[in-house]
This record gives C-alpha cells, sequence and structure tokens, in this order.
C-alpha cells in the first residue's frame, strides 16, 4: 500500500513497535521471581504463560489492579504465593526501568529520517503512568510533539477518542495522519475507524500484506513524495 495523499504526521504505537520487554517478559519475571521465593523457573514457559494470560485479557484499563490480576494468571500454581504483593510491586517498579526494554534497531533512525522530512510525530499508546518517565529515560520522549497515554485520556485503542486527541495536538485533520502499531485490532483497524491511515508492522512476517512492514524504515518509502516548493 503506498500512501498517494498527502501525510502530515506520523504516530506510533510503543510495545511491540517502539520497545520490547528485554531480554524477554519470561526472562525479566524469572529473575524477579527468584529473588521472590520462586525457584528455578523456566523463563520460556513464563513466556508462554503470560502470552496466554494476555490473550485472555477482559475490559484491560492498565491499572495496577489489571497488571497485578496478569501477574498472579501468568504464576498461578508455579509455587510460592501467586498473590504474592511483593513479587508484583518488584515487577510493576522493574517494567518502569529503561533497563527492562529494548529500542527496536529500525526506531531511530525512522524518527531522524521523518522529522528531517517535516512530519509530525507522536505516540499514541494503551499504557499506564509509567509510559512517560520511561520515554524520557530512553531519550526518545524527545522525539515526539505529542505523547497520548490511555490512562491520561480516559480512551484506550481501538476506540477513535485516543487517536482523535493526537490528531488534535498535532493539528492535523485524521486523514493526514498515519498510524503504525503491532496489533491487528488495536492499531490498524482502530486507527482506520478513527479516520486516519494505518500501516501493521510484523517485523517476523515472511509474506506480508499490502499493509504490513517488516521494518519501520519501510515506512517512508509508503508516503507520497514530497511536495516541491513553489517558485
Amino acid at each position: 500500500m503506498n500512501l498517494a495523499c498527502p501525510i502530515r504526521a506520523v504516530t506510533f504505537d510503543v510495545g511491540g513497535t517502539l520497545i520490547q520487554p528485554w531480554p524477554s517478559v519470561g526472562q525479566v519475571y524469572a529473575e524477579v521471581a527468584g529473588l521472590h521465593g520462586y525457584q528455578a523457573l523456566d523463563a520460556e514457559q513464563l513466556n508462554r504463560r503470560f502470552a496466554a494470560a494476555w490473550r485472555q485479557r477482559s475490559k484491560f484499563a492498565y491499572s495496577r489492579a489489571d497488571w497485578a490480576a496478569l501477574v498472579e494468571q501468568t504464576f498461578a500454581g508455579l509455587g510460592a504465593s501467586e498473590h504474592d504483593e511483593n513479587l508484583f510491586e518488584a515487577l510493576y517498579h522493574r517494567f518502569e526501568s529503561p533497563e527492562a526494554w529494548r529500542i527496536y534497531d529500525d526506531v531511530l533512525a525512522t524518527l531522524t529520517s521523518l522529522t528531517r522530512r517535516g512530519i509530525k510525530l507522536a505516540v499514541v499508546s494503551n499504557w499506564d503512568e509509567r509510559l512517560r518517565p520511561l520515554l524520557a529515560r530512553l531519550q526518545l520522549e524527545r522525539c515526539f510533539e505529542a505523547i497520548v497515554v490511555s490512562c491520561e485520556v480516559g480512551c484506550a485503542k481501538p476506540f477513535p477518542g485516543i487517536f482523535e486527541q493526537a490528531a488534535q495536538l498535532l493539528g492535523v485533520t485524521p486523514r493526514e495522519v498515519l498510524h503504525v502499531g503491532d496489533s491487528t485490532e488495536e492499531d490498524f483497524n482502530g486507527a482506520k475507524r478513527a479516520g486516519l491511515h494505518a500501516l501493521l508492522v510484523n517485523r517476523q512476517s515472511t509474506n506480508p500484506s499490502r499493509e504490513e512492514i517488516r521494518s519501520l524504515l519501510e515506512i517512508e518509502a509508503r508516503l507520497a513524495p514530497p511536495t516541491a516548493p513553489a517558485g
């Protein structure tokens, strides 16, 4: 899919698009749990358990209670107490730290190139109060003109309001915005329903569709050529 219409702004999802848990959710969980009475937990098993719990989530509002329930479900039956508040608090704060995250290799070059082209950039993310400090510590906050977080605006993807808020903050219309994310429903379908253009990033795809990219570096090639200055 090539975007023939003028795009004045690009908005990005965060988790799975700009950054990923490092080395993985399971490895972080296993390391922290080892300090709280859990013995020799397998990181890959924890990855599978977390992924299953994430798929089964319902009406997830990104609150501390929601995250606590997800952690409890991930650790259920693995020894010690799955109701361990100390474990949850340790994990919650661990994922505040930039050491628990890795910026994808294609991110900084993409943001720099789009900015040089005159494209406005923003974040549109379903996240909690930890996101802004995390982006600042990762030195990503300065790359964006606006950061729209679900916990702050009271609206989460895929609902149109969160995308409309980003367009308003950037001073553009929804049709002038391209949203990029890794979730078909939250990012791609949500953005389209709000009147934005959308691309789905799937770095593992072996046969990407017209609506998919395997790297953020492909975004600029999908945009219409910059308009030459008059005169």
